[in-house]
């Protein structure tokens, strides 16, 4: 089977976009595997499917293993790219994700290249997980819990650890986790300033985070080492982020990359 695709990056988290009618799939978890391998596939964090219901556009969200998540920031704003690029979208958008929908603005764009503001929805966190200690085999973190559209795990550190991916990897499938979490690790900078790695649920290590990110600021600022606007230093660059009332705010580009058809033997 031939899967048409449009690959995107938002700040060099990537995904694989494909319209719904273009991947007629039953297993879309094994396709996900296939088309996001580095190696033998097209490569990407992530497989977004795209639709459209009743005139609203909604987005389905694969990781690279095939499981399926709630949310991606980046994702949207790339699946904002690829709707205004196809002609199905103006310049202000509703997409429905499995967090329900989410409006974006597009600030400008420059051919493939587009920057957005995006309404990341309200955070949910419980007063006693702002400060939450985790026991891990290296020793306890200092954590907090919360979910942004999907389930966010922030460990708060004076500088990144040399093992700081293999601690992701073991609080993803912490037993305070049952269905995983994403991990960010993250380091006060400066009142709006914080610096952050993250490690994905059913990823692993990404450049940046949109979700990931927007978990970040909210625990610094419920902390109070951070203050709105806050800006997220990333491998891949900086996000903007505000919490204003009860939404947060995150300003992040999306880049179209590529396109073509993979070749998926079903």
């Amino acid at each position: 089977m031939k899967i048409a695709f449009t690959k995107a990056h938002g700040a060099r988290n990537d995904f694989v976009l494909t319209w719904e009618q273009q991947a007629p799939l039953q297993d879309y978890a094994r396709a996900a595997r296939a088309i996001c391998d580095r190696h033998t596939g097209v490569g990407a964090d992530g497989w977004l499917i795209v639709g459209r219901e009743g005139g609203l556009p909604w987005i389905r969200l694969f990781n690279a293993d095939g499981s399926e998540a709630e949310l991606s920031g980046n994702g949207t704003r790339c699946a904002g790219a690829f709707l205004i690029d196809t002609g199905a979208a103006g310049d202000e958008i509703r997409i429905r994700t499995g967090a329900g929908v989410k409006y974006l603005r597009l600030i400008e764009s420059n051919g493939y290249e587009y920057l957005f503001e995006m309404n990341m929805g309200r955070p949910e966190v419980e007063p006693e997980n702002i400060r939450r200690r985790l026991e891990l085999r290296g020793g306890a973190v200092d954590a907090t819990i919360l979910c942004v559209g999907n389930p966010q795990c922030a460990v708060f550190v004076g500088d990144f650890p040399l093992d700081w991916r293999a601690a992701g990897a073991e609080i993803e499938r912490h037993p305070r986790f049952p269905n995983g979490t994403n991990v960010s690790f993250v380091k006060p900078l400066d009142e709006h300033t914080i610096d952050v790695r993250f490690f994905e649920r059913g990823v692993g290590e990404t450049m940046s985070s949109g979700t990931g990110s927007t978990g970040a600021a909210v625990a610094a600022i419920l902390r109070g080492v951070a203050a709105s606007p806050v800006r997220v230093m990333t491998p891949a660059g900086p996000l903007d982020l505000r919490w204003e009332g009860e939404d947060v705010q995150l300003v992040g580009p999306a880049e179209i990359v590529a396109g073509g058809e993979f070749y998926f033997r079903e």
